[in-house]
């Protein structure tokens, strides 16, 4: 009943996301110490050496990093690396190589421990002021390799602020040696922050974090924080953001300031706080086109805000009492966790006396703007803010707050405001602060943003809305106590399920799951909680399709939740934006439908219908899909219970039915685009009503489907290539289910005129000049069950055969050749085999042979066009469906398989099992290992059968993997000595070996010469294969496709000494006849078979007698081809022959020769290149080759 993702071809809506293995990277401590120490001790060896520092950098890099997600591990040990490299920096004798190398290593350790830990280790003394500030007056801030060591001496810096004495008793006499003064320290600190502030790399950072602790020192906030905030804010108001220095500046300003807000105390800041929020509402900040700067002004405002508020904690707050998980699974009540706890009179009174200033009126407005902005970092700043600001606030002015941040969350804002006051609202929640007075306002939003979702052209936003939402239900369920939320669970619950299985975003769903995770263990309410938790976790839930198919079908077996689960299928799914969604909502009901079939046929089929010929194309075919699924899944429900489909469904749908393709149709909604999707979803229809077994026989709307198919196969041509596939399949499917249901005029017999009129119309559509027509009407033969087949079956067959062959010749149709092969296989398959039955009702002896000599002939399609091996697709298909009749007849009728054809079927499949293409030799492997291994049936007259089961045991069925040449070819090559087995073996083995695939070419190359080996010894046998090489060679002798590699593959078994034996005897007949056919290659025009022909004939100089002479002849001849290449290349294989058969020629005309051959230009002009070859015939006591005059006529 449930239709599973196995049997849903559907790839989901996340391009075919499929189960994560997700590996968790638990460390259990720092494991490389030892080599970090052996590392960081090489330091002063290495800093000298640029490629030795960098590489020591790289690899202390590699084991920082792995612990980026746990950096708490490396605290044990942050010390004693600390101090080595401090050592290398604190030694005078240290060359600044060194101590910028050391710089950079503590850089790495601190990026990843992160700053605010790793900088208490520096040593803070007052002892170390001096130093420091010395060392970092002398770097220079322009110099882009040594930022490391600037940023961590400013982090230093900040460090040795902490001192607890008066920076004036560091001056001492403020006279240098020179007589100068020297320059205050406090002053020389500061300078260097403000100096700092306006760099454009990461030192800008640590100078804000330096502002922090400087100015906030007793000493300095009296004499100098007036002052720098001046500073920093005339900086802010002469900087913009047009350029990239100005903003960089103003990224270093507006960091400092809030730092500086963030740590200094309230009392010194309080009286410039206006000033600065004056500056910045001048400024302008949230209109500017940098994101960082929005941030950063959002984040100053509400440092400002929560200056211009008193540092209380609101008492109004709601604060839930025990948190125990232990006790909420126990539902255990005790007395601090029963209630929550609620503020008094007097302390309430008390908050009422408390004056707000107005600046933080504008402060939220600042804040609440900040949630709206299109970057998410703005947004999320803005709402941690809104919590802090509101947390100091009294209860009215509060609830104002919540009141604003509510408003975000209406439709006639955009998607960044319902995020970000989504994410104002968890903050809020989290804090206490959202009261539960306010939860009838708040949870209606939260439900609508868990499934907000607004189209954007040819996509949607609001993911991150969806996402946040979560958040907000996870914070709930930390924050409130179970009776709070108990008017709300089934709501929240529902909508949260609903997110975890339909949300096509794979982040939301597991945002989703955690927040159901976290009420059920927090609220403990939560219907069905941990059994759907088990079902539904973070993994499983990764998954598009399992959640689609399989997943809901468990929750929804929960009634609480089924119809809430429809309704959003039907409500937001049916109609997404996404094909592939509303494909896998249409199954999702097919399998609910049993969870609640009543609702589904009264309720659901109602809505859906008018759907079905609505004006949204979205719908429309969302609709037509479910209306089709759920129709399906009634009818298996009905067989089951006995019920007759118009038992279960109403008359008004049974017309809307047969209405929606005649509608579809006069809307002409079937051509263009739109067609695309129409057409697909109404042969779904057409195919599950047709299963449906709908009450619709003689009805004009069955003329009308039919109608549908057959324009449709004939219209292919006009349909985008993306969608093409998919519709061919729709419309087969939807073919054999319509004629097995309705155009049968008695059980197991067909309608005469209807199946005249198909069988003939699709046997003429082979001719058509539209090759995806040809496909469609073959596969439309292939598709008809067997009652439509009998008594025209040689029809059928005798077309599908005429089209392959003449195609074939001609070279063109391929795709429709191989539709045509599949529909063989499959009209075979459906009427079955009889031995002494009509050739025209089923397969029997007197057609066997013609569809076995048609499979066989497409096994070598080899045709070519621009796309490259064109002609695989139709040797695929020929080998499975070969197979598949094999099969079909050993099972059935195994005496009319003649020996011959099981003969010439496996040579053919052992010669594909050979070829260079991987997926095709895996393909012909596989078949070739079924049908040796079939058992039930067993395959008669299989060639050398016990010999193949000695070579293929059965474990190999599952552990060879022909997709690896390092495997194939192993076991392949030994097929090379069954005799039957040879030539079509080694014919294949030839377009691997001469091949251009580097593994391919060299696994069989590797096993091809293990085998001549082994056979060197034994002459019958080399000669055998001499033989078979030769016919192979002589078959194919004007074929480039085999000839090439063939010439290749001899060139390297000449050069291997492979025919060794036959070298002794004089004009050996395989030497003569090799020769001969090499010199019919010479005539070719094709370069690449030109100069494979060259090194045959130089391996043929090995060779003793009369042969040798003929070789020199025809080489002579190539150093005077036409093209230059050829001569150039005959002249540089010929030097290489000579020096390594050194007995060819006289030695001592042999310096002469090899002269000649080196220092001539081959590339020049023929007359020129003729003079120096007869040189070379006369040294060689070779006749000179004549000019032969054409013949003109």
């Amino acid at each position: 009943m449930v239709l599973s993702d196995k049997e849903n071809g559907s790839s989901g809506g996340e391009g075919g996301e499929s189960d994560a293995i997700v590996k968790t990277c638990v460390l259990g401590g720092f494991s490389e110490s030892r080599e970090t120490k052996a590392l960081i001790s090489t330091l002063p060896q290495v800093h000298g050496d640029t490629l030795q520092s960098e590489s020591a950098t790289q690899r202390f890099l590699v084991i920082m990093n792995r612990y980026q997600e746990q950096p708490n591990l490396l605290d044990p040990h942050l010390e004693w690396m600390f101090n080595m490299i401090l050592e290398f920096v604190k030694s005078e004798t240290s060359p600044p190589s060194l101590v910028h190398l050391g710089f950079k290593f503590l850089y790495i350790i601190c990026k990843v421990r992160g700053y605010k830990i790793f900088m208490q280790l520096f040593p803070h003394e007052v002892a170390d002021v001096q130093p420091v500030l010395d060392l970092l007056s002398r770097q220079d801030p322009k110099d882009t390799e040594t930022w490391e060591t600037r940023y961590m001496l400013i982090l230093w810096l900040s460090m040795t602020c902490l001192i607890p004495f008066d920076l004036y008793r560091l001056d001492g006499h403020l006279e240098s040696e020179s007589g100068k003064a020297r320059e205050p320290t406090m002053d020389r600190i500061l300078a260097i922050a403000k100096s700092y502030l306006l760099v454009n790399d990461s030192p800008r950072d640590a100078a804000s974090v330096l502002v922090s602790k400087f100015m906030t020192r007793p000493d300095v906030k009296q004499k100098r924080l007036g002052d720098f905030l001046d500073w920093s804010l005339t900086t802010v108001s002469e900087t913009n953001d047009q350029s990239m220095r100005d903003i960089m500046v103003l990224d270093g300003a507006l960091q400092s300031l809030a730092k500086l807000f963030k740590h200094g105390k309230r009392d010194d800041l309080l009286q410039y706080a206006p000033t600065v929020l004056q500056c910045l509402e001048q400024k302008h900040l949230s209109e500017s086109s940098q994101a960082m700067l929005r941030k950063l002004g959002v984040k100053l405002i509400q440092r400002l805000g929560l200056t211009f508020l008193k540092p209380r904690l609101a008492t109004w707050r709601y604060q839930r009492g025990s948190r125990s998980l232990a006790a909420n699974l126990a539902m255990s009540q005790s007395a601090a966790g029963a209630a929550a706890v609620t503020p008094d009179a007097e302390t309430q009174e008390q908050e009422e006396d408390y004056d707000i200033p107005e600046e933080v009126e504008t402060v939220i407005e600042h804040l609440l703007v900040g949630l709206k902005d299109k970057e998410t970092i703005v947004r999320w700043s803005a709402a941690k803010g809104i919590g802090r600001v509101t947390g100091r606030l009294p209860k009215e002015l509060a609830d104002e707050v919540v009141g604003s941040v509510l408003d975000c969350l209406s439709f006639q804002e955009t998607d960044n405001a319902w995020h970000g006051g989504c994410l104002a609202l968890a903050e809020l929640g989290r804090r206490g602060l959202l009261l539960p007075s306010r939860l009838t306002d708040v949870v209606p939003l939260i439900i609508k943003s868990l499934t907000y979702e607004e189209k954007r052209g040819a996509c949607s936003v609001g993911s991150n809305v969806r996402d946040a939402a979560c958040y907000v239900c996870w914070s709930f369920a930390r924050a409130y106590e179970p009776k709070e939320l108990e008017p709300f669970v089934t709501e929240i619950a529902s909508t949260l399920l609903i997110a975890t299985i339909f949300d096509r975003n794979v982040n939301c769903r597991r945002a989703a799951s955690a927040a159901f995770q976290e009420n059920v263990g927090r609220q403990g309410t939560f219907p069905h909680g941990i059994d759907i938790l088990t079902a539904a976790d973070y993994y499983a839930v990764g998954n598009l399709n399992k959640c689609y198919l399989n997943i809901s079908v468990y929750v929804a077996s929960f009634p609480e939740y089924t119809k809430a689960m429809i309704d959003h299928l039907i409500t937001m799914k049916i109609n997404h934006w996404d094909a592939a969604i509303r494909e896998l909502s249409s199954k999702a009901l097919h399998n609910l439908t049993p969870q609640a079939p009543d609702y589904m046929a009264t309720t659901v089929l109602p809505q859906l219908l008018p759907m079905a010929v609505g004006i949204d194309l979205h719908g429309r075919h969302g609709a037509i899909l479910a209306c089709a699924e759920i129709m399906h899944a009634l009818y298996k429900l009905g067989l089951q219970t006995n019920r007759d489909v118009v038992d279960i469904i109403s008359s008004e749908c049974l017309d809307a039915f047969k209405n929606i393709h005649q509608m579809l149709h006069d809307r002409k909604q079937y051509r263009g685009f739109g067609g695309e999707l129409m057409r697909p979803a109404m042969f779904s229809l057409i195919e599950k009503l047709s299963l449906s077994k709908m009450p619709f026989k003689s009805d004009p709307v069955i003329t009308g489907w039919q109608f549908l198919i057959d324009d449709t196969i004939k219209n292919l041509h006009f349909i985008s290539s993306g969608a093409k596939d998919a519709i061919m399949v729709a419309v087969v499917s939807a073919l054999s289910a319509l004629c097995e249901e309705y155009y049968q005029a008695e059980p197991g017999q067909a309608d005469p005129q209807m199946q005249d009129v198909l069988v003939s119309q699709y046997i003429e559509g082979l001719k058509n000049g539209q090759i995806l027509t040809r496909c469609g009407s073959a596969l439309a033969l292939g598709c008809l069950p067997r009652f439509m087949i009998h008594s025209k079956m040689k029809q059928i067959l005798g077309g599908l055969q005429q089209m392959c062959s003449v195609s074939q010749k001609e070279g063109n149709f391929t795709e429709a050749r191989r539709d045509a092969v599949k529909a063989i296989a499959q009209v075979c398959v459906e009427a079955g085999v009889s031995a002494h039955g009509s050739p025209d009702s089923a397969l029997c002896s007197e057609n066997v042979a013609e569809v076995y000599g048609t499979l066989l002939d497409s096994m070598n399609d080899y045709t070519t066009d621009s796309r490259g091996d064109v002609g695989a697709w139709v040797r695929e298909a020929a080998m499975t469906s070969l197979m598949e009749v094999t099969l079909l007849v050993a099972g059935s009728a195994p005496e009319i398989l003649p020996p011959d054809l099981m003969k010439c079927t496996m040579c053919c499949l052992a010669q594909q099992a050979a070829e260079k293409i991987d997926r095709y030799r895996a393909h012909a492997g596989n078949i070739f290992l079924r049908l040796l291994h079939s058992t039930d049936p067993a395959v008669p007259h299989i060639p050398h059968r016990e010999e193949l089961l000695s070579i293929f045991p059965v474990d190999t069925l599952t552990s060879l993997n022909w997709n690896a040449p390092s495997q194939a070819f192993k076991y392949i090559t030994q097929l090379l000595r069954l005799p039957q087995y040879q030539h079509h073996t080694l014919l294949g083995l030839t377009v691997s070996v001469g091949g251009i695939t580097e593994s391919t070419v060299h696994f069989s190359s590797q096993w091809l010469f293990d085998y001549l080996r082994g056979i060197q010894r034994d002459s019958a046998a080399l000669a055998q294969f001499c033989d078979a090489l030769l016919s192979v060679y002589r078959d194919n002798l004007r074929n480039d496709r085999v000839s090439v590699p063939l010439l290749k593959m001899l060139s390297q078994m000449l050069a291997n000494s492979c025919f060794e034996i036959f070298t002794a005897q004089e004009n050996h007949p395989f030497c003569v006849d090799l020769l001969n056919l090499c010199k019919e290659s010479r005539k070719a025009k094709d370069i690449s078979k030109l100069q494979a022909c060259i090194s045959v004939f130089c391996g043929l100089i090995q060779f003793q007698g009369e042969v040798r002479k003929k070789v020199l002849s025809q080489l002579l001849m190539l150093l005077c081809h036409s093209f230059p290449v050829i001569r150039k290349t005959t002249a540089s294989q010929m030097y290489e022959m000579l020096l390594y058969y050194d007995d060819v020629i006289d030695p001592e005309v042999l310096d002469d020769v090899t002269t000649l051959l080196s220092d001539t230009n081959w590339e020049s002009d023929l007359a020129t290149v003729r003079t120096h070859r007869n040189q070379l015939c006369d040294l060689l006591g070779v006749a000179r080759p004549q000019m032969v005059a054409k013949v003109t006529i």
